[in-house]
């Protein structure tokens, strides 16, 4: 499909967005001031062991120490590769942690466990490891890390710790996958491992060795680094965002890669002719006076992408919740009611949606677990199309993602791997009057409230105070005078109080103060 990549740079940010059939697919931001670890490898030093979690914490010099699950460590230089029949599993399941530079969600094991040895054997507290960032910080989380090191190229991933050699599994054509796996044997290194990329698909033997030399010298460096650097060290800083996207995203199939800093522009320009001169020509500078992103329709795309809820062409509607656990998709027909049979126009809102949240969990960067909930559907054989076609959607997404049958509910459980956070969580702070709930209590939840505070006050036989001052919002104020003023009236007399009403609009609509004078 035709694409188009779109690099937004100024002082404060950069954007990165890949167009495809002329609309937005994935967006990529980076705040200059706050930057991504991802793929960064440091020198650190272990400062807890959790044998109970079976987990380690490593200060790499970072506010918040990074987590090391027992799963994310190589342990091939402890195991004796005659005796060790799960060695070929490890390095097969390093490879379902690397699709093209993803990885698994930070709350579970990249990997399987595939070894017997305790955390506790592995590692010890004071002790200096080389570690890589695997995934970045978020919330209250450290970053995740892992001393399986990966270093990727323009066509392949490099794994110097591991002795294995596979093709993406975006690469279809067996025999294709069957000449670039020999094709690695015969120039790499033996012993170590390498992952060929989506793009080094109908590549040759001198596209790899450039990748190779590279790398390997990579490696030398950053081991003869690590031996002279203190620990809480970075050794390795990965590409910034514009570098990474020409990396990953600028293939054969992109027709042009526009980029509206001149000085980004001729940067982008010294890096194709260094290392993918065959795409030079394609680098574009774009010049209109109207920004980028506003004269390719990109703010709007941006804006929408923000909301909760997603319109469909016919009518119907699909809304997106997120929340810690989980992300709930809700399909529902919306305005559009079809013309005779109810199970072809559920069909066809279901068929809708399938490509709209396929489409939002990729320009979402939704991760995760998954809900979306179609709507019912009485035949098997529509339920059968719905799950094909979503199967078929996905594969144009570069995360990898696990999806399980429609249950009898009309529910899709399924699975995305991330690395980064979402749109949401990138652009967004939670809300500071409601605090990331979505609502706040009524006005009349809070008058009821009051009510019960007074009546508290009233049953204290040791009251001797008559004047009680209710400090509060202006909307409960209003609706207490509205609606509430008998039971104030009521109180006065029976109690011989005076209740004298404060309206501070600086308040919280939830917060009110009552005091005794």
């Amino acid at each position: 499909m035709p694409s188009e990549i779109l690099i937004n740079s100024n002082p404060r940010e950069i954007r990165v967005a890949l167009m495809e059939n002329n609309q937005l697919a994935e967006l990529f931001i980076e705040h200059r001031a706050n930057k991504g670890i991802v793929g960064n490898i440091y020198k650190g030093i272990v400062t807890k062991v959790l044998p109970g979690m079976q987990v380690a914490f490593v200060d790499i010099g970072l506010s918040k120490a990074g987590f090391l699950y027992v799963g994310d460590i190589d342990v091939s230089d402890l195991l004796d590769p005659e005796n060790n029949p799960t060695a070929e599993e490890e390095a097969i399941a390093l490879e379902e942690a690397i699709i093209d530079g993803e990885t698994e969600e930070q709350d579970k094991p990249m990997r399987p466990i595939l070894h017997n040895i305790p955390i506790q054997t592995l590692l010890r507290e004071g002790q200096e490891i080389i570690v890589q960032v695997a995934k970045n910080p978020i919330g209250t989380k450290g970053a995740r890390i892992t001393t399986y090191i990966t270093l990727p190229g323009r066509y392949l991933v490099y794994m110097p710790t591991v002795n294995h050699i596979n093709v993406s599994r975006r690469i279809e054509d067996e025999g294709e996958k069957e000449r670039l796996r020999t094709l690695m044997g015969e120039i790499g290194n033996p012993g170590e491992g390498y992952i060929v990329r989506t793009a080094g698909q109908n590549c040759e033997k001198t596209d790899f060795e450039f990748d190779l030399n590279f790398l390997h010298r990579l490696w030398s460096n950053l081991k003869e680094k690590s031996e002279k650097a203190s620990a809480r060290h970075l050794l390795y800083e990965d590409l910034n965002l514009i570098f990474r996207s020409i990396r990953d995203l600028f293939t054969k199939e992109v027709s042009r890669m526009v980029v509206d800093s001149k000085t980004e522009y001729q940067n982008c320009l010294e890096f194709c002719n260094s290392y993918l001169p065959h795409l030079s020509h394609k680098v574009e500078l774009y010049q209109d006076t109207v920004p980028i992103f506003d004269h390719f329709g990109m703010e709007i795309e941006i804006n929408r992408a923000l909301e909760r809820k997603v319109w469909l062409k016919s009518g119907g509607y699909i809304s997106i919740d997120q929340t810690e656990a989980l992300v709930a998709i809700d399909v529902n027909t919306g305005k559009f009611v079809g013309h005779t049979d109810p199970e072809e126009t559920i069909l066809k809102t279901n068929l809708e949606a399938v490509k709209e949240v396929v489409y939002q969990l990729r320009l979402r960067n939704i991760g995760g677990i998954i809900i979306v909930d179609f709507i019912d559907m009485s035949k098997e054989e529509s339920k059968e199309i719905v799950w094909n076609n979503l199967i078929q959607a996905v594969k144009s997404d570069r995360s990898r993602t696990k999806i399980l049958k429609i249950s009898e509910f009309g529910l899709v459980e399924m699975t995305r791997k991330r690395v980064r956070e979402s749109l949401m969580q990138t652009l967004c702070d939670a809300c500071s009057y409601c605090g990331g709930k979505g609502h706040i209590k009524s006005p009349t939840t809070i008058c009821n409230e009051i009510i019960r505070a007074i009546q508290r006050i009233c049953l204290d036989d040791n009251l001797h105070q008559k004047y009680i001052k209710i400090e509060a919002h202006p909307a409960i104020y209003d609706l207490f005078f509205e609606e509430e003023s008998s039971f104030i009236e009521k109180v006065e007399q029976q109690y011989n109080l005076e209740i004298n009403f404060v309206v501070n609009s600086k308040l919280h609509q939830e917060i009110y103060n009552i005091s005794l004078l």
